[in-house]
Parts: C-alpha cells; sequence; structure tokens
C-alpha cells in the first residue's frame, strides 16, 4: 500500500447495480506509469467477488435475453450519449492511467469507445435472420444469446477494448462481467458509473477488478460462465483456452502479434516514411497491430533507413500531455523491453541507429516508465528482438532483395495477427497479399479500421473473429428452425 493511500480514492467493484468493495478488503496500488504517483486503490478481488458478480448476471440473464432488441439498441445509445457527456474526463483518466499521450486518448481512445457502442445498437437494429426455402419447408435461422459472458480486457487500450467486447456481448442478449486490467482499471470504473446511471437492469453489467491468476482465472473456468473473449499476451491465451476447452465454452482469443511491414522501392516514399513511423511507435509500441518488423527492398534500404531514423528521432517523448511518446505501462514492463535491447547490443553487427535508452526528463517524469523509440539494424530475422513479441517502442529493419524473399519473411512468424505493405504497384499489392498468412493487411496505409470488417489473426496471434456481424456471431449461439409444411 503507499504511503499516501489515505488520500486517494479507493475503486470498488460493481455487481448487481450497485458499487461493493471487495470481500476480503484486500486492495491493489495503481500508479500514474509516467510519474510514479499513486492514482488510486483497486479491489483485489479473488474467487469470492467473481461468484457474487456471475450470479447476478446468471439471475438477470433470463429478463435482458428476452429484452426486445430495440431495447438493447436504445441502451447502447444512452450509454454513448453518457460517455459522449464525459469524454474530456475519461481522455484525462485514460491519459494518466496508462502513461499515454492525451491527444491519443482524446482522438482515438475514447471517440473509439464511444463509437463502438452506437455502431453495435445500429448493428442490432439492422440484423437480419438467414432463412433457406425448401420445396415443403421453410429454414429459419437465429442468432441467440448464450448466457453470462467473462470479458478479459488489457492494459494498452483500456476503454476501447472493454467497449469492443461490452457493447456486441450486451446487444445480442448476454449479461457480462468484465475483468479489466489491473494497470489500467480506471476508465472501466467510469464505465460501471456511467451505466449505473443509464437505468441498465441490476446484473446485467458486473465490473470485477483484481489479478489474473485469482480473479481472471476464477472469471475463466467458472462453471456458470459459457462464453469467454479475452484480449492478452499469447501464453496467457493459451491458458484461457486449455481452460475452457474441457468445458466446451465458447472462446474469443484476440493474442499476441510480431506484424511486418513491407518497403517495396516504387512506394510513395514520404507517405510510406510516415505511415512506417506512426505503425512502429504508436502508444510507444504497446499496440497489438504495430509493426516491428520492417522489411526493405535492399535499392532503397540505406535510404529507408536514414529518412525513417530521422523521422523518428523527431518525436517527442516525456509528458503526456504534450508529447508524441508517453511513458510505457509500468517500469516491470520497461525492464523487459531493456532485456531485449540487450541482447541486440550484445550481439555482433548489430547497430542501433537511435534509442536504446531512457530518456533524460525533469520531475515529474523523471521516476516515469519512459523508452526511447529504438531502431535496430543488423540482426539476424531469427533473432529475439526480430521474432519476439517485445511490445514496446522497438523496430528491427532488415533488407530483401526479391518479392519471394520478402512474402516468405513475412510469414516466418509464429504470430499471424497484422501487417503493412507499401507498393505503388497494384498487382504486386494482390500477388503478396494473397501469399501473406496473417488476419488483417493494410496497403500504404496502417489501422485503417471500418467497425464493419472482421478483425483476428492466425497461428498464435488468436482464435475467432470479431468487428461486425462477426462481433454478434462471436457472442450468440445459432440455432436453425425447420418449418414443415
Amino acid at each position: 500500500m503507499g504511503s499516501n493511500a489515505a488520500e486517494v480514492p479507493v475503486l470498488q467493484n460493481y455487481i448487481n447495480g450497485k458499487f461493493v468493495p471487495v470481500r476480503s478488503g484486500k486492495v491493489l496500488d495503481n500508479l500514474n506509469p509516467a510519474t510514479s504517483q499513486l492514482l488510486c486503490q483497486i479491489p483485489r478481488s479473488e474467487a469470492a467477488d467473481v461468484d457474487d458478480a456471475v450470479a447476478a448476471a446468471k439471475a438477470a440473464y433470463p429478463s435482458w435475453s428476452q429484452t426486445p432488441y430495440e431495447n438493447r439498441a436504445e441502451f447502447l445509445d444512452k450509454i454513448a450519449n453518457a460517455l459522449e457527456a464525459q469524454q474530456e474526463k475519461l481522455a484525462l483518466t485514460e491519459s494518466a492511467d496508462c502513461g499515454k499521450p492525451l491527444g491519443t486518448s482524446r482522438v482515438i481512445d475514447i471517440p473509439r469507445a464511444i463509437k463502438n457502442f452506437r455502431f453495435f445498437a445500429g448493428q442490432l437494429r439492422f440484423d437480419s435472420s438467414d432463412s433457406h426455402w425448401m420445396s415443403d419447408a421453410l429454414n429459419v435461422t437465429q442468432r441467440c444469446p448464450i448466457g453470462v459472458a467473462g470479458l478479459i480486457t488489457p492494459w494498452n487500450l483500456p476503454l476501447y477494448l472493454l467497449s469492443w467486447k461490452v457493447a456486441p456481448a450486451l446487444a445480442m442478449g448476454n449479461t457480462v462481467v468484465c475483468k479489466p486490467s489491473e494497470v489500467t482499471p480506471m476508465t472501466a470504473g467510469i464505465l460501471a458509473e456511467v451505466i449505473n446511471t443509464v437505468g441498465l437492469p441490476p446484473g446485467v453489467f458486473n465490473l470485477v477488478h483484481g489479478l489474473g491468476p485469482e480473479c481472471g482465472q476464477a472469471l475463466i473456468a467458472h462453471k456458470d460462465v459459457p462464453l469467454i473473449s479475452f484480449t492478452g499476451g499469447t501464453v496467457t491465451g493459451r491458458n484461457v483456452a486449455s481452460t475452457c476447452a474441457p468445458m466446451f465454452k465458447k472462446v474469443s482469443l484476440e493474442l499476441g502479434g510480431k506484424n511486418a511491414q513491407l518497403v517495396f522501392a516504387d512506394c510513395d516514399w514520404q507517405n510510406t516514411i510516415a505511415t512506417a513511423v506512426r505503425a512502429s511507435f504508436t502508444n510507444a509500441g504497446q499496440v497489438c497491430l504495430c509493426g516491428s518488423r520492417i522489411f526493405v527492398e535492399r535499392s532503397v534500404y540505406d535510404k529507408f533507413l536514414t529518412d525513417f531514423v530521422a523521422e523518428t528521432q523527431k518525436m517527442v517523448v516525456g509528458d503526456p500531455a504534450t508529447a508524441n511518446i508517453g511513458s510505457l505501462t509500468s517500469k516491470q514492463h520497461r525492464e523487459k523491453i531493456e532485456s531485449f535491447v540487450k541482447l541486440a547490443r550484445d550481439t555482433a553487427g548489430a547497430i542501433i541507429h537511435c534509442g536504446g535508452k531512457r530518456p533524460d526528463l525533469p520531475a515529474p517524469f523523471s521516476e516515469g516508465a519512459f523508452y526511447l523509440p529504438t531502431v535496430i539494424s543488423g540482426l539476424p530475422t531469427s533473432h529475439p528482438c526480430a521474432s519476439q513479441e517485445i511490445f514496446g517502442p522497438v523496430v528491427t529493419v532488415h533488407p530483401f532483395d526479391t518479392e519471394e524473399e520478402a512474402i516468405a519473411y513475412a510469414n516466418d512468424s509464429t504470430y499471424g495477427l497484422a501487417g503493412n505493405l507499401f507498393t505503388s504497384n497494384l498487382q504486386r499489392a494482390t500477388r503478396v497479399t494473397r501469399q501473406w498468412v496473417t488476419g488483417m493487411i493494410w496497403v500504404n496505409t496502417w489501422l485503417h479500421r471500418d467497425l464493419r470488417v472482421p478483425f483476428g489473426g492466425v497461428k498464435e496471434s488468436g482464435l475467432g473473429v470479431e468487428g461486425g456481424l462477426h462481433s454478434l456471431e462471436a457472442y450468440s449461439n445459432v440455432k436453425n428452425i425447420c418449418f414443415k409444411f
């Protein structure tokens, strides 16, 4: 417990329409990663707290699952409106909790969270059932709610990704128990406050804070939770899958990535440099879609390194209120990143072109978990920095000679989440994207998202697809009804 614990708020769980303290009385400190100052304390929930939340959700399910779709959609719109009324508070809170730039929270995270609720309200209103005629019968296929959905979200995009799960789960008539990351819990708490004000029936939305092994695992393994949606690391995702498989739960896993960026000599140069930098270092590289392996056609490799490093060095690291790059999520995470960079520094032939160290910042940011954006060349593609997920502001750059070699490099990964490709040749773009084994590819852009399109990875990057109608499918079961004439 921090020394100034009495001066900071203590968040509570939200169960059955009420804010309640953790049963054990145990709490966790939540720090501002940019300053190491104590922001709040959160419940250290255990199995008993999860049992309470699941029981409330289970009791609320029969009524909520039978609530007309237009009423459910109306609730989603009410939540969106209430979040929008607190948009600046949410942005400030998210920035302080994550250490990310305030501009990112204002422009991306919070607006997208609001949009998620509005979007899935619309999806629900315009959804339709499939029907198939036979000579003597009619088949009607319906999406049906599943029950209590356990929703587990990571620390990098807290409200954004929580809304991505909550909105379609509620839209389809499920009740939910949410377990946000204990590292960035605060906007989840505000969402619970918002839901408490809009009149959502008690038990439909529940929130429990705590550690993964104590609280998250209890939710994943709970016998009355038939659906789990998890976003996080691949190691934890493997544990989620192994727990859920014997219980035959429906599972959606959005896991890690080690995404490639392919740069061909015929690309639009200025757009490529600017986009590649953004794809590398947005949110200090703490986005599963960031491109941390950059492969460049050899004829422009040296020029790319020069221009890319120069553009990277223009980025300002520091005070999240004004900087391009804020802090990492924690000092522990920074230590992990530093261990990878040390491996590169100890490798013969490796060149660290910029970064590779902590910035020198004035107080209070001198106590924060900051790290400079780092560009490394000269590593073999099998090196841990080039093959393992670092999840930080570190990229490796490698040359290639042929289109076939570029494709081979892109596919030479245990992950398959996303990637981006820069070329002015449409035929090449078509050939490469067809052979690239990954879930999402952007051509001459990055993170240009349409909420209607599928989102998900292959290989160790996940299981299942969400987004648009795919989200409605992820949070429902399919029932076919045959009417014989």
